[in-house]
């Protein structure tokens, strides 16, 4: 069965690019009928945090990607006992060995490296035939390195950029166990990839040139190894790589904060790297259906704010307004706007919500109809005359005596009403609605007063019969 994983760091927020991994991986995995896992590796004990890994969980849960082990979320930080059975194994194996090197020592190696162009550990604690290794010095605790092939490549079929060859000498002995016993972070991943039957690790191409360090204590381990599949970073507009310090959004929880739709969210990353045809907008069960790996782009991709955007107004006109709402009434509410029941915050969704691309301004366009506005001077300056306001009360008895409430029957006493006036329809309508709503950018006029509902219209012409 195949089988992938998401494995964040808690030490920090969940970045975007982490949530493109995620979805990728989950994606495969269920395209392929596989699993997908959530590993949190929070080895760092001095950078995670419970508050860290609180967010990771709560993004996963936002945008919806479910992991098959939600009962049993991997924890690096539970799983000492078992990083130290695996570390005895290898050094009983002959594949890893105590290192007794100071500080100072591996500060000249390093420089001397740099100066050479060499791997940066000269292994002279690395035990082979006939070898006489130093005498072990006083006052230093050892830490455990791997022993790396030193001759031929290590090579492998990456899922998105296809093979990849890397000389083994080039490689170091890399530490695998710190002095004080802790393990690293190569070294528990492999482990973990592993022991949770990994088949396919699909993750950031930052990691690349951690994968060669992996293979070869996988194959010391005996254990079998997962594909790999590598993938190219997101740039920002500009080009660079994403950043807080460039101003860049990064965290999921942002573009939640944004108004930017979860599965508009996914749709847009899922472009970032990966293609079907011409599609652009796509449901989740859609992309699950066609996504597989060599569709996968080997090229860095750049963010575009508008077009995510633009999909983001896409899946609010797709979305019932039944479940967009408990989002709108949640911002309507944090702005001191109490929703009632009338009119139906669904019906007001239904008329408003292809004139909004992100949950924050759709709260703006319904806003109207549950508190009342205060014109600009502006649009007052504009369109608010000296006749205005005895107009609209001329115009609020003709609404007053209709018979039917409807907005077939409010449009019906437009013309009408302007041929008695002598007047073009803009000088009706625009201080209509700027009497009833408080601002000039609305739908229909027809249709919003329709909905706002006869006594609530009549209240506010009143209510605004003394604008000059």
């Amino acid at each position: 069965m195949i089988r992938t994983r998401f494995a964040p760091s808690p030490t920090g927020y969940l970045h975007i690019g982490g949530v493109r991994t995620a979805l990728y991986s989950w994606a495969f995995a269920r395209h392929h009928g596989g699993e997908f896992l959530l590993r949190i590796e929070d080895t760092d004990l001095a950078r995670s945090t419970e508050e860290s890994v609180g967010i990771i969980m709560q993004g996963m849960q936002w945008a919806g990607l479910d992991y098959d082990n939600a009962d049993n979320v991997v924890f690096q930080s539970r799983r000492f006992e078992r990083y130290a059975e695996v570390l005895q194994e290898l050094l009983a194996a002959g594949h890893a060995y105590y290192c007794y090197c100071s500080r100072e020592e591996l500060e000249a190696m390093r420089e001397k490296a740099q100066a050479e162009g060499t791997a940066t550990y000269d292994r002279r604690w690395r035990p082979e035939p006939g070898k006489t290794l130093p005498p072990l010095p006083e006052g230093i605790e050892p830490v455990v390195r791997f022993k790396m092939p030193l001759e031929g490549q290590t090579v492998w079929q990456d899922g998105v950029k296809g093979e990849i060859s890397i000389p083994n000498a080039a490689l170091d002995d890399l530490i695998i166990a710190r002095a004080d016993g802790t393990p690293t972070y190569n070294f528990c991943v492999v482990v973990d990839d592993c022991d949770m039957g990994i088949t396919h690790v699909i993750r950031g191409d930052d990691h690349v040139n951690n994968t060669p360090k992996q293979i070869n204590i996988l194959k010391a381990m005996g254990a079998p190894l997962p594909v790999y599949a590598h993938l190219p970073m997101i740039l920002n507009e500009q080009g660079r790589k994403i950043s807080k310090r460039s101003g860049d959004t990064v965290a999921i929880t942002e573009f939640a904060d944004l108004g930017i739709l979860p599965e508009a969210m996914l749709n847009y990353l899922a472009r970032l790297g990966w293609a079907h045809g011409d599609d652009e907008f796509f449901t989740l069960q859609q992309f699950v259906e066609w996504f597989d790996l060599p569709q996968v782009s080997a090229s860095a991709s750049r963010m575009d704010e508008k077009k995510l955007y633009w999909i983001n107004g896409e899946h609010i006109k797709a979305t019932p307004s039944a479940q967009l709402a408990p989002m709108v009434a949640a911002r309507l509410q944090q702005a001191g706007i109490a929703v009632t029941d009338t009119p139906p915050l669904t019906a007001v969704l239904d008329l408003v919500k292809e004139r909004a691309q992100d949950l924050n301004v759709l709260a703006e366009e319904c806003r109207y109809f549950y508190a009342k506005a205060t014109p600009t001077e502006a649009e007052l300056a504009k369109h608010w005359d000296d006749e205005a306001a005895a107009r609209m009360q001329r115009f609020a008895a003709k609404l007053e005596a209709l018979d039917t409430w409807t907005a077939e029957a409010i449009h019906a006493l437009f013309q009408p009403f302007c041929e008695e006036e002598g007047i073009k329809m803009g000088k009706l309508g625009m201080p209509l609605r700027l009497a009833v709503c408080g601002t000039g950018k609305t739908p229909s006029v027809d249709a919003v007063l329709a909905l706002m509902g006869r006594e609530e219209v009549l209240r506010r012409l009143r209510d605004y019969s003394h604008l000059k």
